[in-house]
């Protein structure tokens, strides 16, 4: 099988129905469903804790459905259901692509903008830009090609009631004739708590799939959490979840080849006599889960982006200014 028919297969296939597998009925159908579980790659790449946990039953059956799942992706030669070449994964990592920020300056610092299967992060502290780049590149991921954009629509989850239809239309007006078309094509849902952000996260397979999105943006991913698991007591439990959530995040970017870009807050840290006493919130749970860390902060009449971890970009700093626009450079 050539590169291309491989490629394709592994968008055709990995939307098999879990129905298909022996020992799948209606009832057995429904309760993966309800958990956000449609294809057998969602059975796959889920964890047999949480599988037992939504369908019940003894672990020794979990670990077989998911055995069963994973051959049937195997005989239809999906990537990721089994060991695959090196150069399989290279073709994979080809098709990356990026949205731009609106920035050229913000942009090459990220060697390309905001990349598909790879979480971003911007963290700092409030009035930082860090909104207004996710609203920014909401527009931007639906212009074309030669504008930085994927010509697709955006998936946006707000846990602290920040986004504003009238900032996408703001944003909008200045680079489509058709402004209320992007509005139209952005899809949101607030999260009330952190149970319902996992929930939004779990289904969120389901809603690319329906809507082709190649954006998906979480603005804040740590704030329902900070406000609920108060104290060193629960801080244990908070980071568990946390990373189930963050894990589930990670693999659909890759899965779906999307990018994923998240804002988090930030706390000072007391001890810290010498230098910027400012760290994001969510501890080494959500640095490692993170592939690009970014540290926004105020300048006089700019923001100023820095790279904090990154697997390859280098060190570095860009300057960038909010406008009516959205993001954009300084004149």
């Amino acid at each position: 099988m050539g590169v291309e028919e491989q490629e394709k297969k592994v968008v055709d296939d990995a939307d098999i129905d879990v129905s298909v597998l022996e020992g799948v009925g209606p009832a057995t159908k429904q309760k993966l469903n309800s958990a956000g579980i449609y294809n057998l790659m969602d059975l796959v790449v889920h964890s047999a804790n949480y599988l037992l946990e939504v369908l019940g039953g003894s672990m020794s059956k979990v670990l077989l459905l998911q055995e069963k799942a994973r051959a049937k992706l195997t005989e239809f030669r999906v990537l990721y259901a089994d060991f695959v070449s090196a150069d399989q994964l290279y073709e994979q990592r080809k098709k990356i692509a990026f949205i731009s920020t609106g920035s050229k300056n913000l942009d090459n610092l990220l060697l390309g903008g905001i990349e598909t299967q790879a979480i971003t992060e911007f963290y700092g502290e409030f009035g930082s830009g860090k909104t207004q780049i996710c609203h920014t590149v909401c527009v931007n991921v639906q212009l074309g090609a030669d504008q930085g954009g994927l010509s697709s629509p955006a998936i946006y989850l707000d846990t602290e009631h920040t986004f504003r239809p009238s900032r996408i239309l703001e944003i909008a007006e200045g680079k489509s004739d058709v402004p209320f078309e992007m509005l139209r094509n952005i899809h949101v849902a607030r999260a009330m708590n952190s149970s319902h952000l996992r929930l939004l996260v779990r289904n969120l397979g389901r809603k690319i799939r329906e809507t082709d999105a190649r954006l998906v943006v979480l603005d804040s991913a740590v704030a329902p959490f900070r406000a609920e698991y108060v104290g060193r007591a629960q801080l244990a439990e908070r980071q568990q979840v946390l990373n189930v959530m963050m894990h589930d995040l990670t693999r659909l970017s890759e899965l779906y080849d999307v990018a994923v870009l998240m804002t988090n807050q930030v706390m000072a840290k007391p001890d810290v006599f010498f230098g910027d006493p400012t760290r994001p919130i969510g501890g080494h749970v959500v640095s490692h889960a993170t592939t690009y860390r970014l540290y926004l902060r105020k300048a006089r009449n700019a923001r100023v982006a820095s790279i904090m971890d990154s697997p390859h970009h280098p060190p570095g700093e860009a300057v960038f200014i909010i406008a009516k626009e959205g993001i954009l450079d300084q004149d």
